[in-house]
C-alpha cells in the first residue's frame, strides 16, 4: 500500500512540473513575439503627407519684374504766402479749401506807415527837382558870365559841382521812392498761383512779422508722388518707366510715369528721391500714403513662390519632396518678379518640374519621409 501511494505522489509531481515548464515556454515564447512586434514597428516610421496647397512645380515662366515703392502725392505747384512786412493783417477772409485765382488780393498788412513813407519820399523827389532846376538855371547864369568875364572860371566850376549834386540827390530821391512804393505794394497778399487754400496759418487782425507765412495754396491740378528709394533699387530706374500705384480707397490702380530723378542721395537716410507724374483725377489730395510698382521689364528663368524661399541658414535654400523624403536645396535667388498674380523669384540651376514646398508647411527637417497626398498641381503654363 505504501508503495503504491509514493508512486502516485511522484507522478503527481512530475506532472505538474511538466506543466509549469510547459508554461513558462509558452510565456517566454509571448514575449518574445511581442518584442518582435514592438521592433518591426519601430523600424515602420510614417510618412509625411503632404497636400496639393502644400506644393508647387517649378517651371520656367516669363516674370514681370517691377520695383516696389512707398510714396507720397504732392502737387507739382503750390506756393506759400508770407507776410513781406511787418504789421497788422487785413483783410483775410479766404479758409481752407476756398478757390483763389492768381493775382487775387487775398489781404493786406495795415499801410498807414507804408503809404506815408510814400508821401515822404514824393515831397522829397519834388525838393529835389527843385533843387536841380535851381542848380541848373545858376549854372547857365555863370557860364554866359565867364564868357563875357564878369566871373572867374572857377565861379563857374562850381556851379557846376552844384549842379552835378542836385542832380544825384533827385536820384537818391527817386530811389527812395521806389522802394517806399515796392513797400506799399508788398503790404499786399496776393495769391502768386490758382488753386485752392491748403492752410490758413494766421488770423485777421493779428500782427505778424517780416516772412510769417499766412496762406498755403496747392494747384490740385498738377501731381506727382514722391518716393524716396535705396540707392541699389535707384540703379535701374530710368525716366519714362511705367508705373502702377493706388491709395487707400482707390477702386482700381492708376498709371503713373517716372517724370524725375534726383542725381544725388539725402544726407541722412542716403535714399534717392524719385517722381512720377500723375494724370489729373478727381478727388486726389497732396499728402495722401502712395503704394505702387515701378515695371522693369521681363525675364524668362525657372521661378518658385519668393515665400518658398528660406532664410533661416547661413544661406538661403528650399525644400524639395524629392525620392520620397524632405531635401534641402541651398540655391542662388536671381531676378524677382510677378507671374500668374504670384510674386516668384527666379532660382539658378533649378530644373524645371522640380517640387519645391510652399511657405505655408514650415520648415521641415531634412531626410524627413514625406509623400504627396494627392497629384502634384500642374501650373497653368505647363497645362
Amino acid at each position: 500500500m505504501k508503495s503504491w501511494k509514493h508512486w502516485a505522489l511522484l507522478a503527481l509531481f512530475i506532472v505538474a512540473l511538466a506543466l509549469g515548464l510547459t508554461r513558462a515556454l509558452n510565456k517566454r515564447e509571448q514575449q518574445q513575439e511581442a518584442a518582435r512586434l514592438v521592433a518591426a514597428s519601430s523600424k515602420t516610421v510614417t510618412k509625411l503627407a503632404l497636400s496639393e496647397r502644400d506644393l508647387f512645380q517649378a517651371e520656367m515662366v516669363e516674370l514681370q519684374r517691377s520695383l516696389p515703392f512707398t510714396g507720397t502725392l504732392k502737387a507739382v505747384r503750390s506756393a506759400t504766402v508770407k507776410a513781406r512786412v511787418a504789421g497788422e493783417l487785413l483783410g483775410l477772409s479766404v479758409r481752407e479749401g476756398d478757390s483763389v485765382r492768381a493775382g487775387e488780393l487775398l489781404a493786406r498788412v495795415d499801410s498807414t506807415e507804408s503809404l506815408a513813407h510814400v508821401q515822404q519820399a514824393e515831397q522829397q523827389v519834388l525838393a529835389s527837382k527843385a533843387q536841380l532846376s535851381i542848380a541848373q538855371r545858376q549854372q547857365d547864369n555863370n557860364r554866359v558870365l565867364v564868357q563875357q568875364g564878369f566871373i572867374s572860371p572857377t565861379a563857374a566850376q562850381n556851379s557846376a559841382a552844384s549842379l552835378d549834386t542836385a542832380r544825384a540827390n533827385l536820384k537818391a530821391a527817386q530811389a527812395a521812392l521806389k522802394i517806399a512804393r515796392k513797400t506799399l505794394t508788398d503790404t499786399e497778399l496776393r495769391a502768386p498761383i490758382a488753386g485752392q487754400v491748403a492752410a490758413r496759418l494766421a488770423q485777421d487782425g493779428e500782427r505778424v512779422p517780416v516772412d510769417a507765412r499766412v496762406i498755403e495754396i496747392v494747384d490740385a491740378g498738377a501731381m506727382e508722388i514722391e518716393a524716396a528709394l535705396p540707392p541699389a533699387d535707384a540703379l535701374e530706374l530710368r525716366v519714362g518707366q511705367q508705373a502702377d500705384w493706388s491709395v487707400e480707397g482707390m477702386a482700381q490702380p492708376a498709371r503713373a510715369r517716372v517724370a524725375r530723378i534726383a542725381p544725388s542721395v539725402q544726407a541722412g537716410s542716403r535714399n534717392v528721391l524719385i517722381y512720377l507724374s500723375v494724370p489729373a483725377q478727381e478727388g486726389l489730395r497732396q499728402g495722401l500714403f502712395v503704394q505702387g510698382r515701378i515695371g522693369l521689364g521681363s525675364v524668362k528663368a525657372v521661378a518658385v513662390p519668393l515665400s518658398a524661399l528660406r532664410s533661416d541658414k547661413p544661406r538661403p535654400y528650399l525644400q524639395l519632396l524629392r525620392d520620397g523624403k524632405i531635401v534641402h536645396l541651398n540655391v542662388v535667388p536671381g531676378a524677382q518678379g510677378q507671374a500668374a498674380d504670384e510674386d516668384r523669384v527666379a532660382i539658378k540651376g533649378l530644373a524645371p518640374g522640380t517640387i519645391v514646398l510652399r511657405a505655408g508647411t514650415g520648415a521641415i527637417a531634412e531626410g524627413t519621409p514625406a509623400r504627396a497626398a494627392l497629384a502634384v498641381p500642374v501650373s497653368a503654363s505647363q497645362r
